[in-house]
C-alpha cells in the first residue's frame, strides 16, 4: 500500500478526478489518511503482511499501487527467487512512481523486471489471474484533452484507457501456459479493468463483472470463459466500485474486502458462494481519484516461509 500523506488530484486523468467544469478535485487529506489506516488495519486483521511505499510529494499516486505492475505465479507458495514483478509503463504523470516500486520490492527481495518502454501497460489493474486463465483489459490510449461539446459545460474532457491491447505477446509469453483473454473495455469511468471485473474466492474461480462496462463481444467472452461462476453487477453497484475488491484465500477460508456501500444483495450472493465480504469505506479515493480498495493494494499473494524475515 502506498502512503497517503501527500494524497492528491495531480494530473486529473479519469473522470473520477476532476468536476463537470474539467476542474480537479480537492482531497480532504484527513479523511483520506483515517480511510487509508482502517483499510491497513483491515487487512493486518485478516493477516495480510501490509509492505507500506514510502510518500512523495511529487508522486501523489503512490496510494494506488496496483498499477505498480503484475507478479508472476501469482497465488503459488513459491520463494520469492522463483517469481518475478514485471513493472508496468504507467502514463505520463505517474511514470516517476515506477522507482519508487522498484525500490521497495527489491528491498524486500523480490526479483523485478521491466517490459518493452513502447508498450503501455498498468499492471494487475489490466491483468490479473481467474481460475485457470489471465485476463488482459485494454482499451484506446488517447492524448488526454478537452474537446468541444453540445452542453454545458461546451467541451468535455477525453481520458481513454490505460493500457494497450498492443501487450499481449508479451504478457502471453511470460504466463504461457495459461491463456490470456483479451477484454475490450469501453466505459472511460471504468478506466482499468479491475473496476468492472474481479476473480474471487478459492482459486480465484469466481468473477464480479459489470458488462456495461465491456465491449459487447469481449463481455461474451467472457461468459463463455468463466461460465456459470459470473456474478453480474447491477449499475447501482458498479458504480460504486464494487468489482474494485480485494480477494484473500486462505486455511480453507476466503475474504472478500469491498467498498462500503454496496447493495444487501450483493453481500448475500458473495456469502452463498461461501466467501465472507468485508466492508470498508474508502469513499474519499473513490470520488476523489477514481481508485477503491483494490486499487489501494499491490496484490503479492503468499510469502514461502523461507522468506519471512
Amino acid at each position: 500500500m502506498g502512503d497517503p500523506t501527500h494524497f492528491s488530484v495531480k494530473g486529473g486523468a479519469n473522470p473520477h478526478t476532476r468536476t463537470r467544469w474539467g476542474t480537479r478535485r480537492i482531497v480532504d487529506r484527513a479523511a483520506a489518511i483515517s480511510q487509508w489506516g482502517r483499510l491497513r488495519d483491515v487487512l493486518r486483521d485478516l493477516g495480510v503482511r501490509v509492505l507500506v511505499v514510502p510518500p512523495d510529494a511529487d508522486q501523489p499516486g503512490l496510494v494506488y499501487p496496483a498499477n505498480a505492475g503484475f507478479l508472476t505465479d501469482l497465488d503459488a507458495n513459491l520463494p520469492l527467487r522463483e517469481k518475478t514483478f514485471y513493472l508496468s509503463n504507467l502514463l505520463p504523470s505517474r511514470a516517476g512512481e515506477r522507482a519508487h516500486y522498484e525500490e521497495l520490492l527489491q528491498v524486500h527481495g523480490f526479483r523485478t523486471e521491466r517490459i518493452d518502454k513502447r508498450l503501455r501497460f498498468e499492471g494487475e489493474a489490466d491483468f490479473f489471474p481467474v481460475g485457470h486463465c489471465y485476463l488482459l483489459t485494454h482499451g484506446r490510449v488517447e492524448h488526454q484533452r478537452f474537446v468541444p461539446a453540445l452542453a454545458l459545460p461546451p467541451w468535455r474532457r477525453v481520458y481513454g484507457f490505460r493500457t494497450s491491447a498492443d501487450v499481449e505477446p508479451t504478457l502471453s509469453t511470460i504466463v504461457s501456459p495459461r491463456p490470456v483473454i483479451r477484454v475490450e473495455l469501453v466505459l472511460e469511468a471504468h478506466y482499468h479493468g479491475d473496476t468492472a471485473l474481479c476473480a474471487f474466492g478459492p482459486g480465484r474461480e469466481y468473477l464480479l463483472a459489470y458488462p456495461g462496462a465491456l465491449e459487447p463481444q469481449s463481455w461474451e467472452r467472457v461468459r463463455k470463459t468463466i461460465g456459470d461462476k459470473v456474478l453480474e453487477l447491477c449499475e447501482d453497484d458498479a458504480v460504486r466500485y464494487a468489482a474494485n475488491s480485494f480477494t484473500l484465500s486462505r486455511g480453507g477460508e476466503s475474504w472478500l474486502v469491498m467498498p462500503e456501500g454496496v447493495s444487501d444483495r450483493l453481500l448475500a450472493q458473495v456469502r452463498e458462494r461461501g466467501v465472507t465480504p468485508v466492508v470498508v469505506n474508502v469513499s474519499e479515493f473513490l470520488k476523489k481519484g477514481g481508485g477503491s480498495v483494490k486499487c489501494m493494494i499491490g496484490d503479492l499473494g503468499p510469502i514461502a516461509e523461507s522468506d519471512f524475515s
